[in-house]
């Protein structure tokens, strides 16, 4: 178990060096915003050839996944030594649960509904949409079933493997 809390935290600390640097362009990352954002955005003319398309978004957000899918599982099988299902499940489950929440508590409601840097040209008068806690919220609960999903892959592959 305390592989589990090691490893929590080195993929905590990995994700937030990651959100950092994508707050580095928000644009690329406008899916992510309260939908009124997006529209405002959307809508904006400066920004009218540099918004990836929704298509490309989900291109990424599945090889996301199947990197997730590879690295949690051979860090199930190899590094914790799961060689069942309901190990590599269970165990990879509780990792993307506490991933899943520190985003959405700290990442989100906390670092990006308060923070400057997350704030689009164009979209500053939007201060209650960006306090818009219940959207990070449901994007967690939706993450929490998209992981018992991907969880279940990687217990399938750890028992496999």
């Amino acid at each position: 178990m305390n592989s589990i809390i090691i490893e929590t935290i080195i993929l905590a600390i990995l994700f937030t060096i990651m959100v950092y640097k994508m707050s580095r362009n928000p644009i690329k990352e406008i899916y992510n915003y309260p939908p009124k954002i997006q529209e405002r955005v959307k809508s904006l003319k400066q920004y009218k050839d540099i918004i990836p398309t929704q298509k490309k978004k989900i291109s990424i957000k599945l090889l996301a996944s199947l990197i997730i899918i590879v690295l949690i599982s051979i860090i199930m099988k190899y590094i914790n030594e799961y060689d069942n299902f309901l190990d590599g499940f269970k165990y990879s489950l509780i990792i993307w649960s506490i991933i899943n929440w520190y985003d959405a508590v700290v990442l989100d409601c906390i670092w990006f509904c308060h923070s400057k840097q997350f704030i689009i040209e164009g979209t500053e008068d939007m201060v209650d949409e960006y306090h818009n806690y219940w959207f990070h919220i449901k994007g967690s609960i939706i993450g929490e079933v998209i992981g018992i999903l991907v969880c279940l892959i990687v217990g399938f592959l750890v028992s496999i493997l």
